[in-house]
């Protein structure tokens, strides 16, 4: 045994498979190459090893509620999702969708087999997009099983962010530089490393970055998006010291040991 009790395989953007405890968990799962104006730059397009026991959704923005990437999801696996985002995903999904559909609100939470999963703040916009009325607030995921992880979903930083940790894992996105992310609702590479310090983490994945690009983008400003996960990094391991930060390309996996 090496003493992993759970592995987390970032796919790019903010899709994590996340295995703790027997359970498997897909966070805003964003499976294909293309995406409106978005094109997926780095990395393989996503393997699933099987059928997620769950699909976690942090917020209604299509670049994390992909509705493609929920029909290929096997039709039974819960979904938890922000209250109004129900709705939407019958809509959308018609019959390949079975029903298993979970809505939460910050501060509830819901267990799939042995892993408790609650809801939690996140400052971030929470409506589909601007030509949608659709709304539902915006979350991050707290899950606990063997280890207590964050799934900071899409965020910027915001008062009370301490009070959810310690936790022992944090994925957090640190893509949201650039001239069109505001910063009071998206984290960059510093604000990621404060906001690992405020949840108090041991260890951290840099998640949301340098995966789906504007066409020609990277062209025009080449380090929004070839630097926040290495600069993250850097950062952590001179500002935090013990907390371990684990820099994965696309598909690549970490351990993180029970505490």
């Amino acid at each position: 045994m090496d003493g992993t009790a759970v592995r987390a395989t970032w796919w790019g953007h903010a899709t994590v498979w996340l295995e703790d405890s027997g359970v498997r968990l897909l966070t805003d799962p964003l499976l294909g190459d293309r995406l409106a104006h978005l094109r997926r730059v780095r990395g393989p397009r996503p393997v699933l090893p099987g059928a997620p026991d769950a699909v976690l959704v942090s917020h209604l923005h299509a670049d994390h509620l992909d509705i493609p990437s929920l029909r290929r999801i096997p039709p039974d696996t819960v979904f938890v999702v922000p209250r109004g985002a129900a709705g939407l995903i019958h809509r959308r999904l018609g019959g390949h969708y079975s029903g298993n559909c979970v809505e939460l609100g910050p501060g509830d939470e819901t267990t799939i087999k042995d892993v408790r999963v609650r809801a939690v703040p996140a400052a971030h916009d929470g409506g589909r997009g601007p030509w949608s009325r659709l709304r539902g607030e915006a979350l991050g995921f707290l899950i606990e099983g063997s280890v207590r992880t964050w799934f900071a979903g899409d965020t910027g930083l915001f008062d009370g962010m301490s009070l959810l940790g310690p936790v022992d894992l944090a994925l957090v996105p640190v893509g949201g530089w650039g001239p069109s992310l505001h910063p009071s609702q998206h984290l960059g590479p510093a604000d990621g490393a404060e906001a690992v310090r405020r949840v108090g983490a041991s260890d951290a994945i840099p998640i949301h970055y340098g995966t789906f690009w504007p066409v020609g983008m990277g062209r025009v400003r080449p380090h929004l998006f070839h630097t926040p996960g290495t600069e993250f990094a850097r950062l952590a391991g001179e500002l935090l010291p013990g907390v371990r930060a684990h820099l994965l390309a696309p598909g690549e996996t970490a351990g993180v040991p029970a505490p």
